[in-house]
């Protein structure tokens, strides 16, 4: 029996790991060739890890992993994976462009959950009408993985499956994947690095993009540690894709975490608080844990995204609390402060959320309907956004183009 779960980028260019499950142990093996060639003239191997849920009935599956080498950028192939004792559907894949001068196209999204996923079905069009070249989802999955001894997590994954069997699903923790350490997404997903998937980044066109947990802040009884790890890798990874050379070729830092910083949600969350704890750290636990504004203000990050808030909000470029727009005119060009956006209105059982009806200057466009982001890093100087309802049968509803002729803290002086 399969849970395909799909594909994953692993950073380093001509490779893809494909992953699924199985709930005996089988072999690990992924049969692919080129589109319109003979099929499957190439195969490769991997190995399953075993993953015991801990929930009552203590159900075990065996999550396998299969690493594509050599894949040609921009090349679509055709695969299926399993083994002799059963083979799943057949997908394909389009290996990513690593050239720099690549214009990725992402879907991005938070908080899909199997009941009430109202945006699932225009993106697995989209996905396989080739639309994108990956998928971000950043955190809260299924709601919950863990529930009914992890069949929901199982579910989740199915459903998923027509998405991300065919584009590298990238992903981050939010506080739905909380439950047992966060094992069922630890040990489901696959992320780059060697972290189980918490905080990693990744380079794609003229991009460097970091995932991280905005979750150590809130679960410390998982380890307090965990908060100042993650600051020190982020403050090392940010201080490398800032080197002259690293940043001429990558200019764009985007950061995806699931809580935000701010947002104008009426729910009382962590974001609508001036003195968030993803934002200005905890100062009520000791050693006091530092936030991440001034670490993200300081290496120059050009964007943020954001779920959490079952809603979509664009924030004015901002830092401390103040806007920092480029212009009167045209305030994403040269903009002074990070882009912050909140995208977490994929679609889930809890519905999604009211805004408070008096916002801080900060928030320049917001709505509560159903719906998803996409992104295209269009060259080193140009990324265009936008909003997609669900609510209204696709329709854009919000779009903004980011132009930055200068990157890095420099940018903002």
């Amino acid at each position: 029996m399969f849970r395909v779960t799909g594909l994953v980028f692993t950073g380093v260019p001509g490779s893809l790991v494909v992953t699924w499950t199985t709930f005996n142990k089988t072999e690990s093996k992924v049969e692919y060739g080129f589109e319109g060639a003979r099929v499957f003239e190439m195969s490769a191997k991997g190995d399953a890890t075993v993953f015991v849920d801990s929930g009552e009935e203590k159900r075990k599956m065996f999550i396998h992993r299969v690493t594509l080498t050599g894949l040609k950028p921009a090349a679509t192939y055709v695969y299926h994976c399993g083994s002799d004792e059963g083979w799943s559907d057949i997908f394909s894949f389009t290996a990513l462009n690593s050239s720099s001068s690549f214009s990725p196209r992402f879907a991005i999204y938070g908080d899909l959950g199997n009941e009430n996923p109202q945006s699932l079905a225009r993106l697995q069009k989209e996905t396989q009408l080739g639309m994108y070249d990956v998928v971000l989802h950043i955190g809260d999955f299924a709601y919950d993985m863990h529930e009914d001894n992890a069949r929901i997590g199982d579910e989740f994954m199915r459903q998923i499956q027509s998405i991300a069997a065919y584009v590298p699903y990238m992903t981050c923790p939010g506080n739905h994947e909380a439950t047992y350490n966060f094992s069922n997404y630890r040990n489901r997903f696959s992320m780059p690095g060697q972290t189980e998937s918490l905080w990693y980044s990744w380079n794609l066109g003229s991009t460097h993009i970091i995932s991280f947990s905005t979750e150590v802040y809130f679960y410390i009884e998982y380890g307090m540690d965990l908060i100042f790890k993650q600051y020190n890798w982020l403050k090392e990874d940010l201080e490398e894709a800032n080197k002259p050379e690293n940043r001429a070729i990558r200019p764009w830092i985007i950061t995806m975490g699931h809580r935000p910083m701010y947002c104008s949600d009426d729910d009382q969350d962590d974001c609508t608080k001036f003195d968030s704890w993803v934002r200005v750290g905890r100062k009520d636990i000791k050693p006091p844990a530092p936030g991440l504004e001034d670490l993200f203000y300081h290496y120059g990050v050009d964007v943020e995204l954001w779920a959490h808030e079952h809603t979509y909000e664009r924030l004015w470029p901002v830092y401390g609390d103040k806007v920092y727009n480029g212009s009167k005119e045209q305030p994403y060009v040269n903009p002074k402060a990070p882009v912050h956006i909140i995208t977490g209105s994929a679609g889930c059982r809890e519905r999604t959320d009211r805004f408070n009806p008096n916002p801080k200057e900060w928030s320049a466009f917001r709505s509560t309907d159903y719906g998803y982001s996409r992104m295209q890093v269009v060259n080193a100087t140009h990324i265009y956004l936008e909003q997609v309802s669900d609510d209204q049968y696709g329709k854009v509803i919000d779009n903004i183009w980011v132009v930055k002729e200068k990157h890095g803290l420099s940018a903002w002086l």
